[in-house]
């Protein structure tokens, strides 16, 4: 049990899923990250030893879960080796959440994987959890263990504040992105508008109408999550049709998955701005990456120290 913070160390590791925002987090904490052993058994199971000490220390796992789905299995393993060791307390830090977007039983005889996660987590003996935009912030609620939730708008807007935004309109590219983009819009102090669309299948959208003044205006379109990027290309092809101008779009969690790159290099999107909560596959002309390292070391230092960490987002 924790008695006073000054007794306690604090250890960052990363896993093997992004270990290079884990090196970053750690580098602006103001330490390095402590030494592993993570490697693959011929039958693809994986071993994980932690190389030093970490009995009485306040432990901070770095490890998003984007598929492959070993990544889930990695970060479990992690865990249960910390609590075996005795770690005064271990934090799974899990920039990008897997699974989030199953969040919901919205047909019959279908899995609620969000939940079920979070209950493997629990199960693993997780203390807490320190995570980034989750595809809804209601999944906080599956958890028995306390939630810090960050936002990536914190960097991305800042970021955004460079450009010239006098003739800007910011664009949920659907209904779901709704909250999010008037979010941006209140405090860029521009204008919004959305995209109402029907997607008549997983992966597939279609774009239906635009809600909004966009004709001669520069927009950015604004997401969580970019996967396919089916949705976010639709949506800038009907914002060149009714006479947008510059293009821009950003995201949180940059999955781009299958035909994404080829998607958004060949669409009417100028730029794309996205944080580094999972790595990039490769790099292309038209994406910019944003870190959010020093966020995550800023909440796990007022982790550590028991201070708020909604002080990070609230202006």
């Amino acid at each position: 049990m924790r008695t006073s913070n000054k007794d306690i160390p604090v250890a960052i590791f990363g896993g093997r899923s992004n270990p290079a925002l884990a090196r970053n987090i750690a580098e602006a904490y103001g330490t390095s990250l402590g030494e592993l052993t993570i490697r693959d058994f011929a039958d693809s199971e994986i071993y994980v030893r932690f190389e030093e000490s970490i009995r009485g220390s306040d432990l901070f796992i770095v490890q998003s879960t984007q598929p492959p789905a070993e990544n889930w299995m990695e970060l479990l393993l992690l865990i249960d080796a910390a609590k075996r060791a005795s770690a005064a307390r271990v934090t799974a830090v899990i920039p990008y959440f897997g699974y989030a977007r199953q969040e919901r039983k919205d047909q019959p005889r279908v899995s609620i994987a969000a939940k079920l996660m979070a209950n493997t987590l629990t199960t693993s003996g997780i203390d807490r959890i320190l995570t980034m935009e989750l595809h809804a912030p209601q999944i906080q609620g599956f958890f028995d263990v306390p939630v810090d939730h960050l936002y990536g708008s914190v960097v991305l807007i800042d970021y955004l504040r460079q450009f010239d935004l006098s003739n800007l309109v910011v664009v949920a590219p659907d209904v779901g992105a709704l909250k999010m983009a008037r979010a941006y819009a209140q405090r860029l102090g521009v204008n919004l508008a959305v995209i109402d669309k029907r997607r008549p299948q997983q992966n597939e959208a279609q774009v239906m109408n635009i809600i909004g003044d966009v004709e001669g205006k520069n927009v950015m379109l604004v997401d969580d999550i970019v996967d396919t990027a089916g949705t976010l290309t639709r949506a800038a092809a009907a914002l060149r049709s009714e006479g947008a101008l510059k293009i821009m779009a950003s995201c949180t969690h940059a999955l781009l998955s299958g035909p994404a790159y080829e998607r958004i290099e060949a669409s009417e999107i100028e730029r794309l701005i996205i944080t580094d909560t999972i790595p990039l596959e490769r790099p292309s002309d038209k994406i910019e990456v944003v870190s959010v390292a020093g966020l995550f070391s800023n909440a796990i230092r007022r982790i550590y120290t028991d201070k708020s960490v909604s002080t990070l987002f609230v202006e």
